[in-house]
């Protein structure tokens, strides 16, 4: 079948529409397999078909700022319907413009993807290039927002061992390499009933290209760590105080929200006394537990101890502590009932425009909750505390969201994780969920069982291997309790760190360098060899279109010829 009638719906004004549509629909499909949904599966498939879009399925690939405007017309696709909980109780407004700019790193994907399409092995540096794009986003600007990568929508999927051995970027990757993979097959499929003859290798390329993860993960289920794993087991407890209303101003009630996380374990307490509850050796409560801060307030203090002692153990205290310039930290302090506060973690990686905001004169001009952003300045240290002779490692609420919070811990030492968190402020939104599911990769990349307490849910404790040991419902007091296992072993992932992610991003730049030198070469080529154009006419040609009229000279024109082993 010639390309003169496969390209029909990717010419034109229509083929524009068409794609632009089809880029949405990919995005959306992406952000239908992110959790509360148990789609975990659409994710590859979003990513199949926006690859088919940027590598010109069925005609010629689109030019590079055509695979910007798909790229980020799919990340709005994707995006826009996933942090609405951002403007839930500040307007829209904050909630759009964030989906715009992070859209910008999948436009990017976009036109990267468009460069290394025509080379071998494509669906490779595809996937590669976006892990080259979820770094960026990751980083940059104001230190990232790692919101929505590939891999914490595959917290209930079978591609999750991978997390134990590259950590959440090698996750993110199997499921870009397992959509480009699908794409280079459907093309070859369609090559193969057109008529073309050289289809055996690129579909057996593309069959590795779409199998290869899911055959590694497979083959890595039986050897991710149980409950039952572990150098000993400890009983962990986690408080769900609630809150008295949802929203920004619920901390105007201070008071009531400590009053809540002690009430709610005076009762586990009694619990414990009566037989009805096993002796936690340790107890976690939630982020903005106590508001005010209890290192400056003694009824706050005494009402801590009061807790602590009558449970019997140490508690984690999420609490905010006013420094003497007047700025504050976020920190969870260790809480003994005869001690007194211990150890704490100070939270490292603050959230901008929550937290705090950059540039706060300037953003006030654009809404009102601008001054009511907090002035939190970040902590150093390990994130490890101890605790009854317990290493516990925090990662406070969005801390969560980085590799390197939990990283550092583990490798300082923590056998036990720990999540702190506070979606109040986010009313009742799919953020609890998309923050968990974030828990349970953390649980798997590091083999370690991960204790989440959340003020007003969902608070979890979740084994090494990912699954759910025990859930609370939203917006109800509540206790969890269980035995969970404490490791000091540490998985490959623990060990290589940020190595798998420099690896995927050292093999994007090569990538695409050499399909940027590709390209130029071919365009030296046809301005020597071309007599159809004159010199002055063919210097403004566009680089692309003579990549194309080039191999189609040479009889290498994909869509003529049946080779599909690029894409």
């Amino acid at each position: 079948m010639s390309g003169s009638t496969t390209a029909h719906w990717t010419t034109g004004k229509r083929g524009v529409l068409v794609r632009s549509v089809l880029s949405v629909a990919a995005g959306f499909l992406v952000f239908g397999g992110f959790p509360p949904r148990p789609l975990w599966f659409l994710a590859p498939v979003g990513i199949a078909l926006l690859t088919l879009v940027l590598t010109g399925a069925g005609g010629a690939a689109p030019r590079l700022r055509a695979g910007f405007g798909y790229g980020y017309l799919a990340g709005l696709g994707f995006l826009v319907p996933l942090l609405p909980w951002i403007g839930v109780f500040v307007g829209a407004l904050p909630w759009l413009a964030l989906a715009a700019v992070e859209s910008l790193f999948i436009g990017l994907f976009g036109v990267l993807a468009v460069l290394v399409s025509r080379l071998r092995w494509a669906p490779l540096w595809i996937a590669a290039c976006w892990s080259l794009t979820e770094w960026l986003r990751a980083s940059v600007p104001f230190g990232g927002f790692p919101w929505g990568r590939l891999a914490f929508g595959q917290s209930e999927g079978w591609f999750l061992p991978l997390a134990s051995i590259g950590g959440s970027p090698l996750l993110s990757f199997a499921v870009a390499l397992t959509g480009a993979g699908l794409a280079s097959v459907a093309v070859t499929v369609r090559a193969r009933s057109g008529g073309a003859t050289n289809w055996v290798r690129p579909l057996a390329g593309g069959l590795v290209a779409a199998l290869a993860a899911t055959v590694v993960s497979l083959a890595l289920w039986p050897a991710l760590p149980g409950m039952h794993s572990g150098d000993r087991t400890i009983t962990v407890a986690a408080i769900q105080g609630s809150v008295p209303k949802l929203g920004l101003d619920f901390n105007d009630q201070r008071k009531r929200v400590l009053d809540n996380h002690v009430n709610r374990t005076l009762e586990l307490a009694d619990d414990v006394a009566s037989g009805a509850a096993p002796q936690p050796d340790l107890v976690v409560w939630p982020e903005n537990a106590s508001d005010i801060d209890p290192l400056r307030n003694a009824d706050a203090a005494a009402d801590i101890s009061r807790a602590s002692e009558a449970i019997g153990a140490p508690i984690l205290v999420g609490a905010v502590l006013v420094n003497s310039d007047r700025t504050t930290t976020n920190s969870v302090i260790v809480w003994d009932g005869d001690a007194g506060p211990q150890e704490r973690h100070d939270k490292k990686i603050i959230q901008p425009f929550g937290e705090y905001l950059p540039y706060r004169g300037f953003f006030r001009h654009f809404s009102s909750y601008a001054d009511r952003a907090g002035n939190f300045v970040p902590g150093d240290g390990d994130g490890v505390v101890h605790a009854n002779g317990i290493a516990v490692g925090v990662a406070t609420c969005y801390e969560v969201a980085f590799d390197r919070a939990f990283e550092q811990s583990v490798r300082s030492g923590a056998e036990l994780l720990a999540v702190p968190t506070n979606n109040a402020t986010f009313g009742d939104t799919e953020m609890t969920y998309q923050q968990l599911a974030m828990s349970k990769v953390r649980a798997v990349e590091h083999g370690r069982a991960v204790v989440v307490a959340a003020t007003s849910g969902v608070s979890a404790i979740i084994g090494p291997d990912g699954a759910t040991v025990a859930e609370t419902p939203l917006f109800v007091p509540a206790a969890l309790v269980s035995q969970v296992p404490l490791s000091t072993g540490t998985t490959l992932a623990s060990r290589l760190g940020p190595i798998p992610e420099i690896l995927l991003c050292v093999g994007a730049v090569a990538a695409v360098a050499f399909a940027v030198v590709q390209r130029r070469r071919t365009v030296r080529t046809l301005s020597h060899s071309s007599t159809e154009k004159a010199p002055a006419d063919a210097g403004r040609e566009d680089p692309h279109d003579i990549g194309d009229r080039f191999r189609a000279e040479r009889g290498t024109e994909r869509t003529d010829s049946g080779d599909h082993s690029d894409v």
